[in-house]
């Protein structure tokens, strides 16, 4: 059974975490040159293999004491929220143009951009974090596909007025608070437990 609750707060983490990624901005620039459905296909294909392998790497962790994977999830997350308050503004990369706009090309250089600029991302590490700290893997699993999909929609579609009006900097901001808070959170119970 799906837990709404933690698929709403993983949701919420991974997208606050994933906005300001380059990947954002990859599918920005590819949804600006090619057919925005074909982009999506490609990247939402790479995102779900992400998750599925993130989603595993956790459920691995859930086998451990768990005072051992609530210090472990409490210091990642921590490390998360330095990551995102250290990171630097990042700039558009530019994307090797397919040589037609046929939906297989399209879509795979969607799927192979993030495939690689993701793996080890850490929305990834965060969304292994997340499954060990709620051993429920189908409903962190839904929570952080559907953010990722989510943020990727908006890269695609509406990432330059999205950008207009809400700062990177605060997102990026917002995002680091609500790591820094799981982490202090987890390594709490590490301790209490």
């Amino acid at each position: 059974m799906i837990s709404f609750t933690v698929t709403a707060l993983v949701f919420g983490v991974v997208f606050l975490a994933e906005l300001p990624d380059k990947t954002a901005l990859a599918g920005l620039v590819l949804g600006t040159r090619y057919r925005a459905s074909y982009v999506f296909a490609g990247v939402a294909a790479a995102f779900a293999l992400h998750v599925a392998l993130a989603v595993a790497a956790g459920s691995v962790l859930t086998l451990l004491p768990q005072q051992i994977v609530h210090a472990l999830t409490g210091v990642l997350f921590l490390g998360g929220a330095a990551v995102l308050l250290m990171r630097k503004d990042e700039d558009e990369e530019e994307v090797r143009r397919p040589e037609n706009q046929s939906f297989w090309k399209v879509s795979g250089a969607g799927f192979m951009l993030i495939l690689v600029a993701e793996f080890g991302d850490l929305t990834q590490i965060m969304t292994a974090n997340l499954a060990a700290r709620y051993d429920d893997p189908l409903s962190v699993g839904l929570g952080a596909v559907l953010a990722l999909w989510a943020v990727a929609g908006l890269g695609i579609v509406g990432g330059k007025a999205l950008m207009k009006r809400v700062p990177l900097k605060l997102i990026t901001q917002l995002a680091a608070v609500l790591m820094l808070a799981l982490g202090v959170w987890s390594l709490w119970e590490a301790v209490a437990g």
